[in-house]
């Protein structure tokens, strides 16, 4: 069996996202990195991968895939018995599964990922966040976190009451955010609290950040960057 590959940089939540699930699942897989800083992913041959330029690219085999929730469907799908379910069997769980992994991406992201690019990414990169999206991000998200604090008096997770793929599309975003201001939000709803310092903690992801801080180390010595 061909090794699956993962093309990707350790900056992009997206790329962290799948490699999370590879690890939930077990699953040995080559990271390509792609040097983002000289625009590698916009130029050939990455773009046979992805043509819309963006991280990550996968490999399985023959197969080509980008959108990294679409690339963590296939691989809890197709390697449904390696390592943990991230997916449930019984058709009305798979079903209440699907409606949080839409919210996630529809109504947690938007917001998410503009206070990430203004409170993260922004001061990596020398630039000033931007007051009027924050506050005004800040209020939609806080909104959305009182849905998910009432959703977490139902189930232990948020797609159930076993980890899924739901939690894992959160796990990046979330542990960047509670580097910021913004954990504030997550702190002050108890239930949201607990779970995010339970899933922050799985031993999967807890990989994925070791290769972060190896990746930085590498490139502090002169080696390639991020």
């Amino acid at each position: 069996m061909a090794t699956m590959k993962v093309h990707g940089g350790l900056v992009s939540t997206a790329t962290k996202r799948v490699l999370v699930c590879l690890n939930e699942k077990d699953l040995h897989f080559q990271f390509v990195l792609v040097d983002m800083r000289s625009g590698e992913h916009r130029k050939s041959p990455f773009l046979s991968r992805n043509p819309f330029g963006q991280v990550p690219a996968f490999e399985d085999g023959d197969l080509k895939l980008f959108e990294s929730r679409a690339i963590t469907k296939y691989i809890a799908h197709t390697y449904a018995e390696n390592g943990k379910p991230l997916t449930f069997e019984n058709p009305t769980k798979m079903a209440i599964m699907s409606v949080w992994m839409e919210v996630e991406a529809l109504q947690f992201d938007p917001p998410a990922s503009k206070l990430h690019w203004e409170l993260y990414i922004k001061p990596l990169i020398g630039m000033a966040a931007d007051a009027a999206v924050v506050e005004e991000n800040e209020a939609k998200l806080s909104k959305v976190l009182d849905i998910y604090e009432a959703r977490l008096a139902e189930s232990k997770y948020m797609g159930g009451d076993c980890f899924s793929l739901v939690d894992l599309h959160h796990l990046p975003v979330v542990q960047n955010l509670m580097g910021t201001q913004m954990k504030k939000l997550f702190d002050s709803r108890p239930r949201v609290s607990a779970w995010c310092a339970d899933i922050l903690a799985r031993p999967a992801w807890l990989k994925v950040l070791a290769m972060d801080i190896n990746s930085k180390a590498v490139s502090s010595c002169g080696g390639f960057p991020l």
